[in-house]
């Protein structure tokens, strides 16, 4: 899985990049649908930019995937893989981790 971070000064559509992940064939990259608090996110591919999937209702936990025409026929393994892939990419970089102390913990037997 390949991360691209966002940088200051970048074009729109870069800085709305979350990042990428890839199958034995493809690359799939994915974008939020605005900088701050996206409602949805897409997954596309190529250089045309297919749309693979749109996840919308991230604000309001009412999530409905939207797959794009080429891509609905996959099987529904592959759906499950493309969604937690896009998912893992979406939050990976973007959630608020606070540092802790380090804490060591010894059980013994």
């Amino acid at each position: 899985m390949t991360t691209i971070p966002n940088q200051p000064g970048m074009p729109e559509s870069m800085s709305l990049e979350r990042g990428s992940f890839s199958d034995d064939y493809r690359t799939y990259r994915v974008r939020a649908s605005s900088a701050d608090a996206p409602d949805s996110f897409q997954v596309l591919t190529g250089r045309g930019d297919d749309i693979v999937l749109i996840v919308s209702g991230l604000n309001s936990d009412d999530l409905k995937a939207t797959w794009g025409p080429f891509w609905r026929s996959f099987k529904p393994n592959w759906k499950i893989w493309i969604e937690e892939s896009a998912f893992r990419v979406f939050y990976s970089q973007h959630q608020a981790i606070e540092s802790a102390p380090v804490s060591w913990v010894f059980c013994e037997g």
